[in-house]
C-alpha cells in the first residue's frame, strides 16, 4: 500500500505506543512484536522514508521499557521464553524448514548408503560401535550400551558433547551458511546409518521404542542448531538495506537466542538418555508417551505457539503486518 495510507491507518496506535502508558510485560510485548512487524513492512516498502526512522525509535522505546531495569529483569527469564523466542521461530520459520530438509535429506542418504554398501555402516560408526552391538544383540540386550555407565555419568558427559556440537553447528554458520550444512549432513548420515542398521537386524520398531525416548529431543535441537546456524550466516548472505556488518549483528544476535534457547531441551534430552533410555524392558505404552509428549512438545512449542502468537497479535491489531 502507499505510505500515506499506511501511515494513516498506524499513526494512532503508534501515538500510544509512544506514550508507553502500561507497565504490564504481556501488554508491552504485545505492543514490542506489533511495532516490529510494522517497522519490518516499513523497512521493506519504504527503507529510506521518515517512517521508518520514526517506527524505529519507538520499537527501540519498548524495547528499553521492557528490558530497562532489575525488577523487571525477574519477568526476563519468562518473557523470553513465552514469547521472544517463539517469535524468533516463527521469524525464522523458512531456516527452520530448511535445516529440517537439509537433515531429513542427509538421513535417508545415510539410509540408503548403508543399505547399498556393507561397508558403509562400519565407515560411519565404527569398528568397534558395531562390534559391541553385535554382541550384544547375540546375548538379546542390543541396546545395552546405554547401560554401561553411572546414570549421572552419562548425564553430564552427554549433555557437554550435545550441548558442544549444538554450539558448533551454530557458530559454524559464519562460514556464509555452509558450516551448519556440513554439521547436519554428518550427523544426519550417521542417523540414517544408525536406524538402517538396527532395521537391518529386525530391530527397527524397537529402536525406535528405545532410542528415541531422548532422540525426539535431541534430534530437534540439533535441527534447530543448524537453523541458527542459517540464520546466523543470513545476515553476512542477504544483508537487504543494511551493511553487511548491520545485519551480520542482527542475525548473529539472533541466532544465538535460538541457540541458547534449546539448551534446556538438550538437557531434557541427556536426562532420558542417562536415566530414562537404559531401561529398555520398560512397558511399550511407557516409552510410546515419553516419545509422543517430546515431539508434541517440539511441534507445539516450534511451529504452534508461535502460530497462535502472531494470530492473537492480529486480532488485536488488525493492521499489523507480518514478516
Amino acid at each position: 500500500m502507499r505510505e500515506a495510507l499506511f501511515v494513516k491507518q498506524n499513526a494512532e496506535k503508534w501515538k500510544a505506543y509512544e506514550k508507553l502508558q502500561t507497565t504490564n510485560p504481556d501488554e508491552l510485548a504485545d505492543r514490542f512484536v506489533d511495532i516490529t512487524n510494522d517497522l519490518a513492512y516499513a523497512k521493506t516498502f519504504y527503507p529510506k522514508s521518515k517512517t521508518t526512522a520514526y517506527l524505529n525509535g519507538i520499537a527501540s522505546l519498548l524495547h528499553q521499557s521492557i528490558y530497562k531495569n532489575k525488577k523487571e529483569d525477574s519477568s526476563r527469564f519468562i518473557t523470553f521464553w513465552k514469547f521472544e523466542l517463539p517469535l524468533l521461530f516463527y521469524k525464522y520459520r523458512r531456516q527452520l524448514l530448511y535445516a529440517f530438509l537439509f537433515f531429513l535429506t542427509f538421513s535417508l542418504i545415510g539410509a540408503l548408503s548403508a543399505k547399498h554398501d556393507d561397508t558403509f555402516v562400519r565407515l560411519i560408526l565404527g569398528d568397534s560401535y558395531v562390534n559391541m552391538t553385535n554382541e550384544n544383540i547375540a546375548k538379546g540386550d542390543p541396546f545395552g550400551v546405554y547401560k554401561q555407565q553411572n546414570e549421572f555419568e552419562m548425564f553430564f558427559m552427554i549433555a557437554a558433547n550435545n550441548i558442544y556440537v549444538s554450539l558448533i553447528t551454530f557458530v559454524s554458520g559464519i562460514f556464509f551458511s555452509i558450516g551448519p550444512v556440513f554439521m547436519m549432513l554428518k550427523n544426519g548420515v550417521m542417523l540414517g546409518s544408525f536406524e538402517y542398521y538396527f532395521f537391518s537386524k529386525g530391530l527397527g520398531l524397537q529402536s525406535i521404542l528405545v532410542i528415541w525416548i531422548h532422540g525426539t529431543l535431541e534430534i530437534s535441537a540439533i535441527v534447530i542448531a543448524g537453523a541458527a546456524g542459517l540464520v546466523l550466516g543470513h545476515g553476512l548472505l542477504f544483508p537487504k538495506t543494511y551493511s553487511r556488518v548491520q545485519a551480520f549483528k542482527s542475525s548473529a544476535k539472533d541466532g544465538t537466542k535460538i541457540a541458547v534457547g534449546i539448551v534446556p531441551i538438550l538437557l531434557v534430552a541427556a536426562f532420558f538418555e542417562g536415566f530414562i533410555t537404559r531401561h529398555t524392558e520398560m512397558p511399550v505404552i511407557l516409552s510410546t508417551c515419553i516419545l509422543g509428549a517430546s515431539l508434541l512438545f517440539i511441534i507445539w512449542y516450534v511451529i504452534l505457539y508461535p502460530l497462535i502468537l502472531i494470530k492473537r497479535n492480529q486480532k488485536l491489531n488488525p493492521n499489523a503486518r507480518q514478516t
